[in-house]
């Protein structure tokens, strides 16, 4: 059988294209890839194993010619426009540094009405679902609104209120008792003591305690206050004197409360903080004159006011 000239050269090149795929794949099996393996490149996944050079064999055996212009032009390419490593030391990957912002759920928002309300409508589907949205929350800040549906006429929302408070108050009973023994028997890590004092207050300004309960708590907060106080009075921020402050007033402990708001008036002079709670302090007592002169005194202040303060400045004065 006599082959044309185009099937001869066709042939000749299956040929020659096979004898060079079979040396490209000693070539690598048995030099390039054990010494691309002991290469720095291998940290960074770069390297050609012995199964790349197989496939890659395979890819020229099938597609002649065309697989090496491929593969060349492939080469070429990484060699000149990938020729510069990239520095990746000081890009950090951690998922503590993603802040996630999750859209909000307005369809959601729009059917869900607060506690407060679905009591007073008694609507017990809105009620329902407030609260299920409040323990799939942070139910930590809404204590005084689950207190509330307590007293709901709905079985159901009434166990899990109970349920979710219940164990909102042990939690803080535990914690508190624990963090107040390492405070006393100085096992406490630094900062401790700040960290009780703001973990009471978010809990005891909700006033989800019986009175007694409350008030022991608010004692206790008081007087880890004044082991801060004793060691460093910088140490407490405007807000945690606040928090102190209103705590005792309302406990109706209020010689103990003064005596707080002036520290803080002391230390804090230019905080709004340092002059509301001496106003709300004396509306209490009844103090005409001292509620008066504090008045007076943060109107001529160079204090930022904010929309309460100003409208009670605009009914006094």
């Amino acid at each position: 059988m006599t082959l044309t000239r185009e099937e001869s050269i066709f042939l000749w090149v299956l040929v020659v294209n096979l004898v060079l795929a079979v040396i490209y794949l000693v070539y690598g099996i048995l030099f390039a890839a054990p010494a691309a393996e002991k290469d720095e490149e291998r940290e960074n996944g770069a390297y050609s194993s012995r199964r790349t050079y197989l496939f890659q064999f395979i890819i020229l055996v099938l597609y002649p010619v065309v697989g090496f212009v491929f593969f060349f032009l492939a080469k070429l390419f990484y060699k000149t426009v990938f020729r510069f490593r990239v520095n990746l030391d000081d890009v950090i990957f951690s998922k503590d540094r993603v802040d996630t912002q999750v859209k909000a759920d307005e369809e959601q928002g729009r059917n869900i009405i607060p506690v407060e309300e679905a009591l007073i409508l008694n609507d017990k589907k809105s009620l329902r679902t407030a609260m299920l949205s409040i323990i799939k929350g942070e139910a930590q800040g809404a204590l005084s609104s689950i207190a509330l549906a307590l007293d709901s006429g709905d079985s159901e929302t009434a166990h899990y209120a109970a349920s979710l408070l219940s164990d909102k108050l042990n939690e803080f009973r535990i914690n508190v008792r624990k963090m107040y023994a390492e405070i006393l028997d100085g096992s406490g890590e630094p900062g401790s003591e700040e960290a009780l004092l703001d973990y009471m207050n978010s809990f005891l300004k909700q006033e989800v305690f019986t009175q007694v309960e409350q008030n022991g708590y608010v004692r206790m907060m008081a007087e880890t206050a004044d082991m801060i106080y004793e060691n460093d009075p910088s140490r407490l921020t405007a807000e945690q004197y606040e928090g102190v402050c209103l705590r005792l007033m309302e406990i109706e402990e209020f010689e103990a409360s003064e005596g707080w708001c002036l520290r803080l008036a002391q230390q804090y002079p230019g905080t709004l903080c340092a002059y509301t709670c001496r106003l709300k302090l004396y509306f209490m007592l009844k103090n005409r004159e001292a509620f008066f002169q504090t008045l007076h005194t943060l109107k001529k202040a160079d204090v930022v006011i904010d929309s309460e303060t100003l409208e009670m400045i605009r009914i006094f004065s």
